[in-house]
């Protein structure tokens, strides 16, 4: 099945003159618009980063804690 044309028919529409064009002060008639995005959407997260991420937040942590027990120890 075929769409339509987004631009009408110049043999049916009203107001325009021979050739296409419109009379001074006539609107000329609407075409249809196609567009697309404006931007591209960015793609989401992989899993591998997210992993990698939580990882080294957990290295940190354990970094922390070893640091403050061996503050700990030492003070004693």
């Amino acid at each position: 099945m075929t769409a339509t044309p987004p631009d009408p028919d110049p043999q049916r529409t009203p107001g325009l003159e021979p050739g296409g064009g419109v009379r001074p002060g006539d609107t000329p008639p609407e075409s249809g618009q196609t567009s697309g995005l404006s931007h591209h959407e960015p793609a989401p997260p992989k899993a591998t980063t997210t992993r990698i991420v939580i990882a080294l937040i957990l290295l940190l942590a354990v970094l922390v804690a070893a640091m403050l027990l061996t503050q700990a120890f030492l003070l004693v």
